[in-house]
């Protein structure tokens, strides 16, 4: 009967030590699989903030493009502006022909 009840008590302890292996060895994959998923997630973020960096950069450069192309056509109208005659008034002396007050000519 001591041998039995000794016998029982070491496959327990046996089968309890095998669960624990089990246990740490099922915790060790889960800890190199979520390794593996952080290290993933890591350099898809950094992938994606160099992508926008790249974007921002992107439209940086159009944007100073546009600004440049902008200022450069102003100067051209401004310097086209300057030659361009002005028009001639119209008679009587008035702004393009038009009275800007009651004129009454006596005859």
């Amino acid at each position: 009967e001591r041998r039995e009840r000794k016998r029982k008590l070491t496959k327990e302890m046996a089968e309890k030590a095998t669960r624990e292996l089990e246990k740490l060895q099922l915790q060790e994959k889960a800890d190199i699989k979520y390794k593996e998923w952080l290290k993933k997630k890591i350099a898809e973020d950094a992938e994606k903030k160099k992508k926008e960096k790249e974007k921002e950069k992107e439209r940086e450069a159009e944007l100073q493009e546009k600004k440049t192309r902008s200022e450069k056509i102003f100067k051209e109208w401004l310097q086209n502006a300057r030659n361009k005659p002005q028009p001639a008034l119209n008679g009587y002396g008035f702004p393009h022909g038009n009275s800007k007050g009651l004129y009454i000519q006596y005859t």
